[in-house]
């Protein structure tokens, strides 16, 4: 197996940047993992950000590099204009923009996009989707991708016929940092388990049909307050009853029938598995970052084939 870097990709998202050097097999060379998301990076500059990461990899200087997500924002690095479903996802990686005005060759992926009576974006979904497909062989069915803005897609024929959009993460980080359940939750916010009783409460009781889930969320602070509810419970009961709400709602929109592809690692994985199995949904786990490398790695590689 080779282990010179062939190609460096990126994931570059609203708050987080993950940058990987991968050989020609597609096999991790090298990482690096960093808060210079669209945010910070806008303010300093996204070609000095990269760059600094890249030299500490010690990347070679024509070292193509290929992005997916926020960067290419219309807040961005550079707008890579949206792709309309139904899309073929290989087919999108033909219109990766090229990055004017520097030395190194870097392309950034268009996002998919949805119009109509349900309008929807994203943004880097849709390449770590293409990786989980290939990842699982998939061709049709419904691929759920839980993050900062969840995502469930429906594939018909290796196309991305629809999708909807959650805000389930950002729901939780600004209840859990900016309102007043703050207090109930202080330094916990990481601590939701899908093993504790208040995450398995949260979500029976939005999977049962009370879906009265604005009516709920103050019940964590009287709790705390009345009946003495820790942090870290306060946080699984928060993270069960948003989760819960999410896929309550999926399933609605999607049915039962369907196995669905949950794209997680870690944590998130673990809490959308309990989830899911509280709800009678069948899955596999495809893991995130697997996903991710092997979409942009698909997209590298078509762009520069490695020399035979």
């Amino acid at each position: 197996m080779s282990r010179t870097a062939t190609y460096a990709v990126a994931d570059w998202g609203t708050s987080r940047f993950r940058l990987w050097l991968l050989d020609e097999e597609g096999n991790v060379v090298a990482e690096r993992r960093s808060d210079d998301g669209l945010d910070t990076s806008r303010a300093r500059g996204f070609a000095e950000t990269l760059e600094d990461h890249l030299t500490g990899l010690r990347a070679p200087a024509d070292l193509p590099v290929i992005i997916c997500g926020m960067a290419g924002s219309r807040q961005g690095w550079v707008e890579a204009n949206y792709v309309p479903v139904p899309a073929d996802l290989t087919a999108i990686l033909s219109g990766a923009v090229k990055i004017a005005g520097i030395t190194r060759d870097v392309r950034i992926i268009p996002g998919l996009s949805q119009s109509g009576s349900a309008p929807n974006v994203m943004r880097g979904e849709e390449t770590q989707l293409l990786g989980a497909m290939l990842a699982r062989n998939l061709r049709s069915g419904l691929v759920a991708m839980p993050g900062t803005h969840s995502k469930w897609v429906e594939l018909e024929e290796g196309r991305a016929k629809s999708f909807s959009t959650y805000l389930t993460g950002e729901l939780y980080a600004l209840l859990a940092g900016h309102s007043i359940l703050r207090h109930s939750i202080g330094n916990a916010a990481d601590a939701a388990t899908p093993e504790h009783p208040q995450f398995i409460a949260g979500l029976e009781l939005m999977l049962t049909g009370n879906r009265r889930m604005l009516g709920e969320l103050f019940g964590i602070r009287a709790a705390m307050l009345l009946e003495n509810l820790t942090p870290d419970a306060a946080a699984s009961r928060l993270s069960g009853l948003l989760i819960g709400t999410e896929v309550a709602g999926a399933k609605e929109k999607y049915g039962t029938a369907a196995k669905i592809a949950l794209v997680a690692s870690g944590t998130m994985a673990a809490l959308y598995a309990k989830a899911l199995t509280v709800a009678g949904l069948t899955f596999d786990v495809v893991d995130a970052d697997e996903a991710v490398r092997k979409g942009l790695f698909v997209a590298a590689s078509k762009i520069w084939p490695a020399e035979a």
